[in-house]
């Protein structure tokens, strides 16, 4: 009885299974499409940029041709920008801000997502949702009353003015990043390190950066690339040029009047994005690991 019952469920069993190969088919197609659309957007945009900063300024100009076709392509945008010193200092400007920012980003950081994660005290939860919920307040709301601040320390229109302003934008987020991430190693590791007579910055150094390594490097990137890419507080800050980091370097000085030289704005502009792809060429992984444990632990 059960074995001809089983038989005549078998038509019902293909069908389901029919079904949902059916609907796994449709749901790969709905996928495929969403992400070429989505890589047609985000791409558009860079592509578009490579395009005109092969063209030169009289082609640009001609409004006629098919925008995104070059008919004499030529790297002199380029030339002109990699042997500008001006250029050459606006990317030693934004190397020396990323840099200092990222170490100070990572030091404060570590020591209080460490403290809030593992050392365990009356209002360490309510602190650490306030310490993300700080990262939702958008620059533009910080920008005047940091401009206040920085002008009564005597730092606007130089770089240390920005190394002061932009771990604001930082330190939550990496701090948050963090959290999550000592959250997830094992307590056991803390209890043994306790046992064996080590202290909590023994833990920190010895225990807790080399297993959370990945959630670093993730800080890392993030505070890198808001570093390297701020562009209002610069904007706010600075208008000395020779103290202007890359973002805003390039376009105050190919923008006179109403005359913009397109061809090195875009040249310029590429130029600056290529350090953050490279990082997130060769450490895309670690950053991805690194948002995951702080957006599910903690």
């Amino acid at each position: 009885m059960s074995t001809s019952g089983a038989t005549r469920d078998l038509p019902g069993i293909y069908a389901k299974a029919g079904s949902l190969s059916s609907e796994r088919r449709w749901a790969l197609w709905v996928a495929y499409i969403s992400l070429i659309f989505s890589a047609i957007i985000f791409l558009a945009p860079p592509v578009y940029m490579f395009i005109t900063s092969l063209k030169t300024s009289a082609e640009v100009a001609n409004l006629q041709g098919n925008p995104w076709l070059v008919r004499n392509p030529t790297l002199e945008n380029y030339t002109a920008i990699l042997t500008n010193p001006t250029f050459l200092t606006f990317f030693w400007n934004s190397a020396k801000i990323t840099v200092m920012v990222v170490a100070i980003t990572m030091v404060i950081s570590t020591l209080a997502a460490f403290a809030l994660a593992r050392m365990r005290f009356w209002g360490s939860q309510a602190l650490a949702t306030g310490v993300f919920l700080t990262y939702l307040i958008p620059e533009t709301l910080l920008f005047i009353p940091l401009y206040q601040i920085v002008g009564g320390l005597g730092l606007l229109n130089s770089s240390w003015g920005l190394v002061v302003v932009y771990p604001t934008l930082t330190v939550p987020f990496c701090t948050w990043i963090m959290i999550g991430y000592f959250a997830s190693i094992p307590k056991e590791l803390d209890e043994a390190a306790l046992i064996d007579g080590a202290s909590w910055s023994q833990m920190l150094l010895k225990i807790f950066i080399p297993v959370a390594m990945p959630g670093i490097i993730a800080a890392t990137i993030f505070a890198f690339t808001v570093s390297w890419a701020a562009f209002v507080y610069p904007t706010a800050f600075v208008t000395t040029p020779d103290e202007m980091p890359l973002t805003i370097g390039v376009v105050s000085q190919l923008v006179r009047a109403d005359t913009f030289a397109w061809g090195q704005i875009m040249a310029g502009a590429l130029l600056a994005a290529l350090p953050p792809v490279i990082v997130y060429a060769f450490l895309m992984d670690y950053y991805i690991a690194g948002l995951t444990a702080g957006a599910t632990k903690g």
